[in-house]
């Protein structure tokens, strides 16, 4: 009794190579609604963009009206001859047809022309304007970069220090800018490229409107800059 009990108990549990069959059979039930769904929507696509009818793939391809309707749909997950048939009538290769799947999403920030974040800087006033072009990058920030407009010639600019390594290039007007001892004329096309922790700002603004990017890169981890 105790022995068959036993047997009885042992075989009711999966193997461990029988659960990982199942876990991968798992993951390609999963899987293949994805793919599915997104071979459906890239031939419509590309059909639509050859402005052919359901009716006109089927006529061309050789497979039924119903089929190509359900794999646009992704309903259906055809085979390979079947989907080659499919490309050909669209006038799209198979290689084309997956190049865009699985690829990683990633993230990217999209900040709109003159949506950036409004900054205020030690001696910054009047005509003097810091538009942060990247915010929110979490714990771990390796650079800002600032959108800088001058358009007040009577402004008295201070002196600027901070870490790591900062580039500017000029936009409109033209500038002379000052980096500890020396002094560099900057007009549009112009970049400019120097350590942060060196004194440095604008010296004299010589045409205005002046507008440039100034990016500053840590290299590393750090906090938010005064």
């Amino acid at each position: 009794m105790t022995g068959r009990a036993v047997l009885t108990r042992a075989a009711a549990r999966p193997t461990r190579k029988k659960a990982r069959r199942v876990k991968t059979a798992a993951r390609g039930a999963r899987s293949e609604p994805q793919i599915g769904a997104y071979l459906g929507a890239t031939l419509k696509t590309y059909r639509q963009s050859q402005q052919l009818t359901i009716q006109d793939v089927a006529a061309l391809s050789g497979i039924s009206r119903g089929m190509v309707s359900r794999i646009e749909n992704g309903q259906a997950m055809p085979s390979v001859d079947t989907l080659a048939r499919v490309c050909r009538a669209v006038g799209l290769s198979l290689a084309a047809l997956f190049k865009d799947y699985d690829l990683p999403g990633g993230e990217a920030r999209y900040v709109p022309q003159g949506q950036g974040m409004k900054v205020v800087r030690r001696g910054t006033k009047r005509g003097h304007s810091y538009e942060l072009l990247a915010y929110d990058q979490g714990p771990r920030k390796l650079f800002d970069p600032f959108l800088i407009t001058l358009d007040d010639q009577s402004e008295v600019f201070p002196r600027f220090q901070h870490q790591g390594t900062e580039f500017i290039y000029m936009l409109k007007g033209r500038i002379e800018y000052r980096h500890g001892n020396n002094l560099f004329m900057l007009k549009p096309g112009d970049a400019l490229t120097f350590q942060g922790d060196i004194p440095h700002g604008p010296e004299r603004l010589i045409k205005m409107p002046i507008q440039f990017l100034a990016i500053i890169y840590y290299g590393t981890v750090t906090r938010d800059v005064e």
